[in-house]
């Protein structure tokens, strides 16, 4: 026999060595956990949501701690209890001998190992268990649906809500038999019950029992999840074009499934009967038999019947299945309600009716008046040069769009804050001291009618009749225009906290606005709103420091009594914190409610286990040109079941956050509502000033129309086949993203069969894999009629263009191409705005596009040149929306538009303007001069004036100078004009 090997041991100043580092390891760690909770709980506390707070980490904390003491435990007591019934006296032989030294080492320890087993095993399972604290809740406070499923009859919160808690459960018990299995084998191993290569009996008696109890109870829970599968197959997709049970898996996998829970039970019983039996003989064959019958019955048959009986005939076999997945996709996505219209059926497939649609065009009050010549997507630059102000104001990369009702008449705006831009400090700027106590804030709510543009010697640029300038003026009535939480405060995922408040008395150091729109004065301020956590007592300064790795909240004189940090302001960021269960549409918009900023978004309610619904990738599916453009994407989880439950608003001064139940009806909501009673309001809580600034979300409208595309189809035969399937196009304006889908747009426009004008999203779509128009589809976001989308049906042989067809015709034309090789020179390039779809009456659509010319310099900015019309196979192509309709429909069909231009800036017709420019201090003045008379045939002098006015624009851009830019602008024009003139009078001349 060997004589045992010695346990190695550490000297006493490697244990010490070795005890302090953990002492730090565990300290710093503590500290800063604890930290990140209390600056958690402060934050949570500020805005009112601790119930939110309070049940998640009481959620967790039981979770964790049931989970994990479960696992920890039972793995514990199953290896006890082996080593407890270990044997007395163990056979003589070389495998006893080499595991003896094993024994040796572990006995001295055995309660510390076990300890340890057990606390490492239950910290692990705790941690698992603690993510699923959302399945819980759910499942705790399930509410029904009212509908039930095609195939079991179940209430759908079933499959929602249990189905999913059920699955949660049965994994965790499979993890803990399975580690029990795995620590009792290893204890019996080394103790001398199990003896692999000694001769003579195998296993100890109570390792038989032990492992015949272990293994018993893991092939039950194998029999509770073959009983699991069974409702697991509404979510099958072994259909080819659909999801949910299949042919064959009602005929040939649900009842294999059935028939594997009895031989399941058999063989877990014949595992127990081995208890008393003392013969794996009889267990064996039972698992034998069961891995036979999964084979057989529950893998080999169901794919014999897949191949031979359903793909020979699969749209007859999988037609009552397809009956089955359109509804309950349509259901699931809140399509249930939408409205068809075959529209445009009058037309005889080869041409459209202009006379028709010059009628409706003349009848039409609301829709052309209406239409959008201002892009929020290409204007954010536009903004920025007309109404930054200072360097420390910025504007969000993609700006808004809302309407507003003024006297009376209700209009659609591009909107936007003047925020602060914490990347636009300068080095001097972006010290401690003035990037977290000076400036803290932006200031103005800034909007724009979406119809109108200024012309004459500043033309092309938006008009802020809206709201604008310092302080602000404007038509929307803005009490508090101070902007503390916004878009731009989170930089690059960081957020940008500001420290905030003063003593009475001390001078403000809180930089507001220039004083009087001079370059040099300023007026400062000091905070006086609620927002944001106070920080007057040493440990939550101590705290802050610790939290922000920042000595300064201590050392700092502008950290005082009277300080309050404001960080968490993002407004996305702050619902998704204060609504954990809640995904927020990229985009908030904001809105002046009551003379008060509000930032407005939109709260969904997702699940994944909806029976029946076709699955998608969230973040996939609400993809386009843009998304990360301005907005956020969404993450990228799978879902097939979605609500608009949510409306929330983030107060841009004090940072209150208020959630209002949008969709009561849905059952998601009132599920949460039950887990964290009071955090959401009751939508009658809203004003009506408010409601009349919410927007159907774009974000849902996109996955919206995605499940359109294919399940406006009903019958199940041309669903399979996916006949007349759709497809949402590329967006052909966006040349930055070729492959990106083209996004909805917001329009104020009259849908057919409505009696007047409402704020609306809207999707053109195309024939699958084709260009050409199939479908119109529109949300509606007023009010009244919030929600309702129609869906205008195009026959098959709509002579109507897609969106991609509509370009490449402008692109083609013979009037804008040569512009377009001017406008895209050395010193400038063209930009298309956003290719608006509207209907005219039930005379078909009509497709407006805005052209805008930006300089190459670095402070250029793009200014609206043209305007670009199509209806069936004419273009219109102008400098004002009358104009280009008059080119499409003839001489005065353009008076039903406003001219879309404030006339009070033009100049008299046939009047030129003498140039005038002012340069800024210490730049020189640009050079500009207006266009040379021009011959009627005289091309050439023509080009030569609009590229010197286009030079001068670059340059005055360059400068700064705006009143230059205005006269360039003017310049190009009547240069633009005179090319025109001249084209055709070179074309009308007799050529030798």
């Amino acid at each position: 026999m060997r004589p045992p090997v010695p346990v190695p041991t550490l000297s006493r100043r490697a244990k010490l060595v070795i005890g302090v580092i953990a002492v730090l390891l565990v300290l710093f760690t503590v500290i800063g956990s604890l930290t990140n909770v209390y600056v958690d709980y402060l934050w949570f506390d500020e805005t009112g949501f601790t119930e939110v707070f309070w049940t998640e980490i009481q959620t967790r904390l039981l979770l964790f701690a049931v989970v994990g003491i479960a696992t920890g435990g039972l793995v514990a007591l199953a290896v006890y209890l082996a080593y407890r019934f270990r044997p007395t006296f163990r056979p003589m032989s070389l495998e006893q001998q080499n595991l003896e030294r094993y024994r040796q080492s572990v006995e001295p320890r055995r309660k510390q190992v076990l300890i340890g087993l057990a606390v490492v095993l239950g910290l692990f399972a705790g941690f698992t268990a603690q993510g699923s604290w959302e399945t819980w809740l759910t499942f705790r406070n399930s509410t029904p649906f009212g509908t039930v499923d095609p195939q079991f009859g179940l209430d759908n919160s079933f499959f929602v809500f249990d189905y999913p808690f059920y699955r949660l459960a049965l994994g965790f018990g499979f993890a803990i038999v399975v580690l029990a299995l795995i620590g009792s084998l290893v204890t019996h191993y080394v103790f001398g019950g199990l003896r692999l290569q000694t001769p003579g009996q195998k296993l100890s008696s109570a390792a038989r029992v032990q492992l015949s109890v272990l293994l018993g109870v893991f092939v039950a829970l194998k029999a509770v999840a073959y009983w699991l599968d069974r409702y697991g197959l509404v979510y099958s997709t072994r259909g080819d074009v659909f999801t949910g049970a299949s042919y064959t898996d009602v005929n040939a996998l649900l009842p294999a499934k059935t028939i594997l829970v009895f031989v399941a039970v058999i063989c877990a019983i014949a595992f127990f009967a081995n208890i008393v039996v003392r013969n794996f003989a009889l267990p064996a064959a039972a698992l034998v038999l069961l891995l036979l019958s999964s084979l057989v019955i529950g893998v080999a048959y169901p794919a014999i019947v897949q191949q031979f009986v359903v793909r020979p005939s699969a749209d007859q076999r999988e037609s009552d299945f397809i009956q089955r997945a359109i509804p309950s996709t349509l259901e699931a996505y809140g399509l249930s309600d939408v409205e068809y219209v075959d529209y445009a059926t009058d037309t005889d497939g080869s041409d459209v009716d202009p006379e028709a649609a010059l009628a409706a065009l003349r009848d039409d009050q609301t829709t052309i008046p209406n239409a959008r010549l201002l892009d929020p997507n290409v204007l954010s630059e536009t903004f920025t040069a007309r109404q930054q102000i200072r360097n420390v104001y910025g504007f969000p990369e993609r700006l808004d769009i809302d309407r507003y009702t003024i006297d009376g008449v209700t209009q659609d705006y591009v909107v936007a804050v003047r925020e602060l831009n914490t990347s636009g400090l300068t080095d001097n700027q972006s010290t401690w001291i003035n990037r977290h106590t000076v400036y803290t804030h932006g200031n103005g709510f800034v909007a724009a009618p979406a119809n109108q543009v200024v012309a004459g010697q500043e033309g092309g640029e938006p008009n802020f009749s809206g709201a604008g300038d310092l302080p602000t003026t404007g038509d929307i009535q803005v009490d508090q225009p101070r902007i503390y939480y916004g878009e731009l405060l989170n930089d690059g995922g960081t957020d940008v906290y500001s420290v905030v408040g003063a003593p009475e008395g001390q001078t403000p150091r809180e930089f507001d606005q220039p004083e009087g729109g001079s370059d040099e004065g300023q007026i400062n301020r000091t905070y006086d709103g609620t927002g944001g956590v106070e920080i007057g007592s040493f440990f939550r300064q101590l705290t802050f420091a610790i939290y922000y790795r920042e000595r300064n909240f201590i050392l700092s004189g502008a950290v005082n009594d009277e300080s309050r940090v404001l960080y968490v302001r993002d407004p996305l960021d702050r619902v998704e914190k204060a609504a954990p269960f809640l995904t927020v549409d990229g985009d908030p918009y904001p809105a002046v409610v009551d003379g008060k900023v509000q930032w407005i978004l939109d709260g969904y309610t997702t699940s994944d286990a909806f029976p029946y619904a076709e699955q998608m990738e969230l973040g996939t599916a609400a993809a386009d040109a843009l998304t990360g453009t301005g907005t956020t994407a969404l993450p990228d989880d799978q879902f097939n079941y979605i609500r608009n439950s949510v409306k929330a608003t983030v107060d841009a001064y004090d940072g209150t956050v208020t959630l209002y139940a949008w969709d009561e009806s849905d059952p998601l909501l009132a599920t949460y509502m039950k887990a964290f009673p009071g955090v959401i309001q009751p939508r009658e809580n809203m004003s009506d000033e408010l409601i009349s600034h919410v927007r159907y979300p774009e974000d849902l409208f996109k996955l919206q129309r995605d499940v359109l595309t294919r399940y406006h189809v009903t019958d199940p035969t041309d669903f399979y086949n996916q006949n007349d399937r759709w497809q949402v196009s590329t967006d052909p304006t966006n040349q930055g993203a070729a492959d990106g889908l083209q996004p909805p747009y917001y329009i104020l426009a009259q849908r057919p069969g409505d009696d007047g004008a409402t704020f609306q999203l809207t999707s053109a779509l195309n024939a699958f894999q084709r260009d050409n128009l199939s479908a119109f589809v529109s949300a509606s976001s007023d009010p009244a009629t919030y929600g309702e989308i129609q869906v205008l049906r195009l026959p098959g042989n709509t002579p109507f263009r897609g969106p991609e067809q509509v370009q490449n015709s402008f692109l083609t034309n013979n009037q804008v191409r040569p512009d377009l090789t001017l406008f895209n020179s050395d010193t400038s390039n063209a930009v298309f705005g956003n290719l608006l779809t509207l209907p005219i009456g039930d005379a078909g659509l009509l497709y407006i596009e805005p052209l805008y010319v930006e300089g190459s310099g670095e402070n250029a900015f793009p200014l609206l040149q043209k305007v670009l019309v199509n209806y069936g196979d004419r273009i219109g192509y102008g400098d004002t929306l009358s104009e280009a309709l008059d080119q499409v429909f003839g001489a005065g069909a353009g008076t039903v538009a406003s001219d879309n231009e404030d006339a009070a800036t033009q100049p008299d017709a046939g009047e030129t303007t003498a140039p005038t420019t002012t340069a800024p201090s210490g730049a020189a003045a640009p050079t500009t001069s207006a266009p040379p008379a021009t011959g009627g045939g005289d091309v050439d002098s023509a080009v030569a004036a609009i590229q010197a006015a286009l030079a001068s624009l670059a340059a005055a851009q360059q400068s700064g100078d705006f009143a230059a830019v205005g006269q360039a602008q003017a310049d190009l024009q009547a240069a633009a004009a005179a090319f025109e003139a001249a084209q055709s009078a070179a074309a009308a001349s007799p050529t030798g």
